[in-house]
């Protein structure tokens, strides 16, 4: 049976201390965006930063890279190869420091994000985060190639195309059949599950949580912890919590048809509170 996920578990477990600068909270990339979506990088680049890491880069493709620093002018921009190019040195050079890298928030051709992951897994990323497109060519993907540090942010619809067949009525031992199978630390709306078959199961929040970019809030959250120091389960833990606590706290306040972008100061309070 999985564990449950209370207030008093994660007090106990705890979050790095804030204490010192900016690079000593940690640094995050965000590998995602295309010309249909290129709002979802910056809502989980944004929510990385609310959960407390120091810094974060957003890598997109070049036709929308301008559009991004005004956005977020807390972020640096890449842009991604074209094809199979090899990613430039700066690029390079922000992967392989990052302490967590999230890839998938807001691409939406496979032939794109296959290329954009093996030009990550080129990098030599030390814990990557998947998401979003990244989750629809993983069955068909080298695991060998990926990071041993992996941690996987799945809805129902994309912990099916994993699992390829659809959920069944155990959906803690779905989860730890994922995590299995590709070797990472899964997340899947409140369930969180590890290759060596420890679970835990909080609360997977409101309905008010349905709406468009609110999963990629919870990848960008998932990865802000993970940037911070947590080990891979506890970040996923900690940020399928916060998550579904913002969404509660915005939906008591003002009813369902908050925005996902109206998550992220609540991210902040959340943490503060726990």
């Amino acid at each position: 049976m999985p564990e449950p996920v209370t207030l008093q578990l994660l007090r106990e477990w705890g979050v790095p201390d804030a204490d010192g600068s900016k690079k000593s909270r940690g640094q995050v990339v965000v590998v995602g965006g295309s010309r249909r979506s290129p709002g979802a990088p910056l809502l989980s680049a944004e929510a990385a930063l609310r959960v407390g890491a120091g810094r974060v880069g957003i890598a997109v493709p070049s036709a929308i890279a301008p559009q991004l620093g005004p956005a977020m002018p807390e972020a640096g921009i890449y842009e991604l190869p074209v094809g199979s190019d090899p990613v430039d040195d700066a690029l390079c050079s922000g992967l392989e420091s990052a302490d967590a890298v999230l890839l998938g928030p807001g691409f939406d051709d496979p032939d794109s994000t296959r290329a954009a992951l093996h030009a990550v897994c080129d990098a030599d990323v030390g814990r990557l985060v998947l998401d979003a497109f990244a989750l629809g060519i993983l069955p068909s993907f080298d695991r060998d190639l990926l990071p041993d540090d992996l941690l996987i942010n799945a809805n129902a619809e994309e912990a099916e195309l994993l699992l390829e067949r659809d959920l069944g009525d155990d959906r803690a031992a779905d989860i730890l059949e994922i995590a299995r199978r590709y070797r990472a630390v899964v997340h899947c709306f409140g369930t969180v599950a590890t290759p060596d078959g420890r679970c835990w199961q909080a609360q997977p929040g409101g309905s008010g949580l349905g709406t468009a970019g609110s999963g990629d809030v919870l990848s960008g959250t998932i990865t802000g912890f993970a940037a911070r120091g947590m080990d891979a389960a506890r970040a996923s833990v900690w940020g399928g919590w916060t998550h579904a606590r913002a969404g509660d706290r915005l939906q008591e306040r003002v009813g369902i048809g908050f925005l996902a972008r109206d998550l992220l100061l609540e991210l902040t309070a959340v943490v503060h509170e726990s």
